[in-house]
């Protein structure tokens, strides 16, 4: 019994991860790099929105289809098809949620510190699931967002100024 408990614990963790984490760097890096633009605000919003809408969907369809080609049952597909997609609007909606209610000059700060402490939570709970070390995957994939928020500012850079 506990472990088929622990066998769906770990298949939603991983429906959820997947979503979770492509939503939370790509927020931080639609902040980050078009923080900069004229009504910046505004700017990300919309962004953001569509991303979660429409790169959502995609992104959703490709597991579907991927995991149709894998052969899984039609139920497990649509699970997780529909937890991607939720998982990953959700965590717009608060990145939504932060650039609409701070004051414009924290929002920056605020985004990558609400994106870096959902990776490390995510990322440990994973690793002791996982039995490995923690702080090792937590530096891997904070290494991971830190570049892409690095490369997001500078990309917001060169274009916009």
């Amino acid at each position: 019994m506990f472990k088929l408990l622990r066998k769906q614990a770990r298949l939603y963790q991983t429906r959820f991860s997947f979503g979770a984490s492509s939503a939370i760097i790509t927020n931080m890096g639609l902040i980050i790099g078009l923080s900069h633009s004229l009504n910046a605000r505004i700017s990300i919003i919309a962004s953001i929105l569509v991303i979660a809408l429409a790169d959502n969907i995609s992104d959703s369809f490709g597991i579907h289809m991927y995991q149709e080609s894998e052969r899984l049952k039609r139920r497990e597909v649509w699970l997780s098809t529909s937890t991607n997609f939720l998982t990953r609007l959700l965590v717009s909606l608060t990145f939504i949620a932060l650039v609409y209610l701070l004051p414009f000059d924290t929002v920056v700060v605020a985004s990558i510190t609400w994106g870096l402490l959902l990776l490390t939570f995510m990322s440990y709970t994973i690793a002791k699931d996982e039995e490995v070390n923690p702080y090792f995957a937590i530096a891997e994939h904070l290494g991971i967002a830190i570049f892409v928020i690095i490369l997001s500012k500078l990309v917001g850079m060169l274009i916009i100024r």
